[in-house]
């Protein structure tokens, strides 16, 4: 059972929940994981360099992906530096994949060491407050989301993985230091607004294409792009205030940036509302371009009529 947001430990490094993996492929993914993560942050961004840059180099579907999303959000560029931003990306997504070791196996101190966090004040002057953490997708999304369970008990949702070993382990993983609860996204919204009431901060991503339900046509870089509504239900449901937020991946490790809450949100206006969270993510994202989820297809869902882009 998860503790209850009263109950939030500040630091504890023995995990509360034990699943053991029985699927080979789950064991050997835990077992490469766990002797990674006793390397350095910087010798994994060296392994990270090697095997994203082997990755890039092959002419895939999701590299033709990426690089049609950049030509759609940065038309000023020229190809050359989208090839280079998109290339930085699967380094990272392979970095990113590397650090899991990180995540599963080391101490609360040793998370904390690792991404430090700034504008936690943001958050912290919201105690006993209902609070949603807008986080995009960018690597080191996880890590962001343990961290923060660190400071304040958090529900996240999730997509549940094919493997219902590998599904079982990740949970476990994520739940380790018994510091929140995570819903399936099947579940929708409404357990998510019942633990907010509870006390619990929501870590929500809303940036990504789920389709026409529940999604208006917002601008994302001057493009109509598919975009579900619920942060602006769930902040009008609850009464909570946005904090928009994001990792940025440094040398020695990562910052978990807290933004102020977002002003005037939501405002009745669910289009607006839709449109101006857009508008934080875009921000976020030139900041740190190469760290964006660009192989995911942002613009498959287009207005009737639309020609696709992919």
């Amino acid at each position: 059972m998860n503790k209850k947001p009263e109950d939030h430990a500040e630091s504890s490094s023995v995990g509360y929940s034990h699943y053991r993996p029985r699927h080979p492929l789950t064991i050997l993914v835990a077992v490469i994981l766990w002797l990674l993560h006793g390397l350095p942050f910087r010798v994994l961004g060296w392994l990270g360099w090697v095997i994203g840059s082997l990755l890039y180099a092959l002419p895939t579907s999701r590299r033709r992906i990426g690089l049609i999303n950049l030509e759609k959000c940065f038309p000023e560029m020229t190809p050359q530096e989208r090839q280079h931003i998109l290339r930085q990306h699967v380094i990272d997504l392979a970095c990113m994949t590397l650090e899991y070791g990180y995540l599963w196996f080391s101490s609360v101190e040793s998370i904390r060491r690792l991404m430090p966090i700034e504008g936690l004040e943001h958050l912290q002057t919201l105690a006993g407050k209902p609070v949603i953490l807008c986080m995009p997708h960018f690597t080191g999304l996880d890590f962001a989301g343990l961290r923060v369970s660190l400071e304040t008990p958090v529900v996240s949702i999730y997509s549940k993985q094919k493997s219902a070993d590998f599904d079982a382990y990740v949970e476990s993983k994520r739940l380790r230091f018994n510091t929140g609860i995570i819903l399936p996204r099947q579940a929708g919204i409404r357990p998510a607004l019942r633990a907010l009431k509870q006390g619990y901060r929501l870590y929500y991503l809303p940036d990504q294409d789920f389709g026409a339900r529940d999604s208006v046509f917002a601008n994302f870089f001057g493009i109509p792009a598919a975009t579900i509504t619920g942060l602006s239900r769930l902040a009008k449901a609850s009464g909570a205030a946005v904090l928009p937020c994001y990792p940025r991946r440094e040398r020695h490790g990562y910052t978990l940036v807290i933004e102020a809450p977002m002003v005037n949100f939501p405002s009745g206006d669910i289009q607006q509302d839709t449109e101006m969270m857009n508008r934080h993510v875009e921000s976020q994202i030139r900041r740190q371009p190469s760290q964006y989820f660009w192989l995911h297809k942002r613009f498959k869902t287009r207005p009737p009529g639309a020609p696709g882009f992919y």
